[in-house]
């Protein structure tokens, strides 16, 4: 079937859409793919480790490992959060700005940690 004028042009328009919006779902599966996953363990009313370095776009899980239930909550002006969570649950945030996090424990304040974000 030959298509000509505006109707050819339409095809061509929605093939070329279809293609870039492919192009960009694979772009950002491979960037996904690259992104890393970095562990903190909640035991003993500490995160560990306390500190953490971590590239831009890696994720960060949290998993609690104590007895009692802990959280996570931003300080400094960062907003992240995780919820409650019971002995074997996790929570995990994705950081894509590099810079310093600081948290702490929202139900037991003296717990604290850092996450590092580096390009």
């Amino acid at each position: 079937m030959q298509l000509f004028g505006k109707q050819a042009g339409r095809r061509f328009a929605v093939a070329a859409c279809a293609a870039t919006m492919t192009g960009a779902g694979l772009v950002g599966l491979a960037a996904f793919a690259w992104a890393g996953t970095s562990q903190v363990m909640i035991d003993n009313f500490t995160f560990g480790p306390q500190e953490l370095t971590v590239k831009v776009g890696d994720t960060v899980t949290w998993t609690n490992q104590d007895d009692i239930p802990h959280n996570v909550r931003a300080s400094g002006g960062a907003t992240f959060k995780c919820p409650v969570m019971d002995t074997g649950s996790t929570c995990q945030i994705p950081f894509n700005t590099a810079g310093e996090f600081s948290y702490f424990c929202g139900l037991h304040p003296k717990m604290t940690g850092k996450v590092i974000v580096k390009e």
